[in-house]
């Protein structure tokens, strides 16, 4: 393996973590750890920001300078003794705690060698069962773009439609530390799963100092259910070999009504195991979770931008826990969200409106009242609070969406490249009700959210100490059984969290951030319940609940690191955490409430349960997955597989690769039909006849994988289909008028465009032989020499 390239990228995370630290010691200056965990989320965004805003006039190396600066200047300011400064004096601002530092450093290290782990095993950027060749593609397009956004490699000529700010962020680092493309896809990817265990173990650890828990056994808690935990259909298959032999079937069968499996399936228990079928549960729709996703490797957003997700949460906390007379702090605090927002946007649009939210569900349920940020405004906000408990709610919730609001435009502004230029798409999109036969079942629902509901539901209730629970219980059934008649299965699953949440965080109840993070995933998983984007990128509403559940997976594990030894641990009065987030007071023990004995004995055991249920998923996935290496043996070379598997392509590809800038490439359309649809060959969609010279090199083509259609639009793309296809198959004059419309310096011709087009020749007058290698022929295109429409020869 490259040992050489993981030193310098740890060396460059080092630099960042002591860069950031000062920034989120400002953050949460009263928390034991100071925020160090959170270090390296901050200081990527510093970095990064300011190298987007001045790469749209100069990629490359004046956009590294600027996010360095930045950085550098934004760390010192806040190390720095403002009051020691002002007096002439350059002094330390800020105190090291060690421990948690060390601590900080110990997960992040240890996650990033596991991920480094698995992906040696698996480097290859292959095509299949995901988008690989879209995030490689976006990595190489931006080594080579001269200002952003990049030229998309899948429609030559037109800037990018879609996020790019974890491929942005993986370019910077790479250049940062000297490493080529094909060993940063990697090292990326494990930089960014490490990120966000470590961010994770932070505000769970930092959360659960306010209940007088371990902050290392917090922490622990949320890092495991982050970073290696799964639902809990893993559990379930293999539980099932336990059943009686006549039980086996009926279960079987009203499990696979309920969700995307199948019977057979089903009854083949751990036999047929396979780390896919754990994330296709509910029908139409994809449901991930961390380990899964970077055990399949792609570079994606949904998993890119979970640090930073965190880093918001982490904002909304500070905000929640700082006094009501500091009013100056809560205000710096809030306006900060819109910034990281903003990049949000950028890094994954689906959660931009997330970290909003996050900053919404502070204000609202902050112990300060909410109406003291806007000046003149507090005696009328006291006024109205004390007419009555719902005027106060109204009140807190009218304030909060008003400061939403504001926040909105700053990160509108914040991003305006992307909103006004990259976000502009000839798709269709709009938001539609979901339908009851669209809806997730009670199952579906259960077997991938149970284990965070069980806690959660545990937790809240212990909490809330209801005097007479039998009402509760029915009120429970009743709303399952309405769930179920109705086709909203959400009414028994994620709405009592939502409402028990609430009630707990605005009746003094012993409760904290934590529930916060709760009521947040509870609201995400109901509104996917409620609405959806229907657009063209997906079938109905795949990708909104794929891109979404990320998203509460995400902030409900870091939940867990507080609810689960918060169950164990016991009761403290609510009188104390009050008081505790209200003056950001030291931690202090609970109460005898929760203490007696086999309390304790039932939630250790329910604690095992859950960490035993959700951790097989990660035993035999990631025991399969270092089962078999790659040919060539451990490396993370994501392009090493080209040579091994398609060498016939290698020596071609490697040489596309060596030309400067970015020259249009033609090469067949990444979809099986022609624009009448009537095409009945070979699917090449998430294959490797799909585009691999322009995925693997970032030179942009005429016409890529279909997804453009959910970027462009049919029309656009499937236009441009007809023009390749023309280019291909039509005579010297149309292929020569086609040639010069795209600007088409390249064409590529290989296995896949004979499969498609048959033989095919470009012997015309301005088209030459480049390169021939193995099975591929590469022509370049005079353009000055191709014939004119009156047959003559142009310059």
């Amino acid at each position: 393996m490259e040992y050489a390239l993981v030193l310098r990228w740890l060396v460059l995370y080092a630099a960042l973590f002591a860069a950031g630290f000062p920034l989120v010691a400002r953050l949460l200056p009263g928390a034991r750890g100071r925020g160090a965990g959170l270090a390296v989320p901050a200081a990527t965004l510093v970095l990064t920001v300011p190298a987007y805003w001045v790469g749209q006039v100069a990629f490359g190396l004046p956009a590294l300078l600027a996010g360095v600066v930045v950085l550098l200047v934004a760390s010192a300011l806040a190390a720095a003794d403002h009051d020691a400064l002002r007096a002439g004096r350059l002094e330390l601002g800020v105190d090291v705690p060690r421990r948690a530092v060390g601590d900080a450093a110990v997960v992040f290290g240890l996650s990033f060698a596991f991920l480094l782990v698995v992906r040696a095993f698996d480097p290859g950027v292959f095509p299949v069962a995901g988008e690989k060749f879209l995030d490689f593609g976006l990595l190489k397009s931006l080594r080579r773009a001269p200002t952003l956004p990049p030229e998309d490699l899948w429609f030559a000529g037109e800037a990018v439609k879609y996020y790019y700010g974890g491929h942005l962020v993986t370019t910077l680092f790479a250049w940062l530390t000297a490493t080529p493309t094909r060993f940063a896809y990697n090292l990326a990817l494990a930089g960014f799963y490490a990120t966000l265990v470590t961010a994770a173990f932070e505000l769970a650890a930092t959360v659960g100092e306010d209940h007088g828990l371990s902050r290392r056994v917090s922490g622990a808690f949320a890092a495991f259910f982050v970073g290696f935990a799964s639902n809990l259909v893993t559990a379930g298959r293999f539980a099932l070999v336990f059943l009686p032999e006549g039980l086996r079937r009926p279960v079987a069968q009203m499990v696979a009504a309920r969700t995307d499996y199948t019977v057979s399936g089903i009854l083949e228990g751990a036999a047929a195991f396979s780390y896919w079928d754990a994330s296709r549960v509910i029908p139409g729709t994809i449901n991930e979770f961390p380990l899964f996703a970077w055990l399949n490797g792609d570079l994606h957003a949904h998993m890119t931008g979970t640090p930073f997700l965190l880093l918001a949460a982490a904002v909304g906390y500070a905000y929640y826990r700082t006094p009501e007379a500091e009013v100056r702090r809560r205000r710096l605090l809030l306006s900060t969200l819109p910034v990281v927002a903003g990049w949000q946007a950028i890094h994954n649009t689906w959660s931009f409106p997330s970290v909003l939210a996050l900053g919404t569900l502070a204000v609202v349920f902050a112990p300060a009242a909410p109406w003291t940020l806007v000046p003149g405004l507090a005696d009328a906000g006291d006024r109205l609070a004390a007419r009555s408990r719902l005027a106060e709610e109204l009140t807190r919730v009218g304030v909060a969406l008003g400061v939403t609001v504001a926040g909105v435009v700053v990160a509108l502004a914040v991003a305006a490249p992307f909103f006004l230029g990259t976000a502009v798409s000839g798709s269709e999109r709009t938001v539609e009700l979901l339908g009851p036969e669209m809806r997730s079942s009670l199952g579906g629902l259960l077997l991938v959210h149970g284990a965070f509901v069980a806690a959660f539901g545990a937790y809240l209730l212990s909490r809330l100490r209801v005097r007479r629970p039998v009402y509760l219980v029915v009120g429970l059934l009743a709303a399952a059984y309405v769930g179920l008649d109705v086709g909203l299965a959400a009414l028994a699953v994620s709405v009592p969290l939502l409402v028990f949440g609430w009630v707990a965080l605005r009746s003094d109840r012993p409760v904290g951030y934590e529930t916060v993070l709760i009521v947040a995933g509870a609201g995400l998983v109901t509104l996917v319940e409620l609405v959806y984007l229907n657009e063209q990128a997906g079938p109905g509403r795949m990708n909104t609940v794929f891109k979404t559940y990320m998203q509460v997976w995400v902030l409900w594990a870091t939940a867990m690191g507080v609810a689960v030894p918060g169950l164990i641990r016991g009761v403290p009065t609510a009188a104390r955490v009050t008081a505790r987030v209200r003056d950001a007071a030291p931690s202090v023990a609970t109460d005898g409430a929760g203490g007696r004995s086999w309390r304790r004995v039932a939630a250790v055991a329910f604690a095992c349960l859950l960490v035993a249920s959700t951790g097989v998923y990660g035993v035999v996935a990631v025991g399969n997955h270092v089962e078999r290496g790659p040919p060539g043996g451990t490396t993370l070379d994501a392009t090493q597989f080209v040579e091994t598997s398609h060498p016939e392509y290698a020596e071609a590809i490697d040489w596309l690769d060596e030309r400067e800038g970015t020259p249009v490439l033609l090469e067949a359309p990444g979809t099986s039909f022609y624009a009448s649809g009537t095409d009945g060959r070979e699917d090449v969609m998430y294959n490797w006849n799909a585009n691999p010279a322009s995925s693997l090199t970032g030179l942009p083509t005429v016409a890529g994988w279909a997804h453009e259609v959910g970027y462009r639009g049919p029309d656009a793309y499937y236009g441009r289909v007809a023009d390749v296809d023309a280019m291909y198959t039509g005579d010297a004059a149309t292929r020569a008028r086609l040639l010069r419309e795209y600007d088409v310096r390249y064409v590529w011709v290989g296995p896949g465009e004979r499969a498609r087009y048959g033989d095919v020749s470009f012997e015309m007058q301005g088209v030459s032989v480049a390169h021939r290698s193995g099975s591929v022929t590469v022509y370049e295109v005079t353009q000055e020499r191709l014939p004119a429409a009156n047959g003559s020869v142009e310059g």
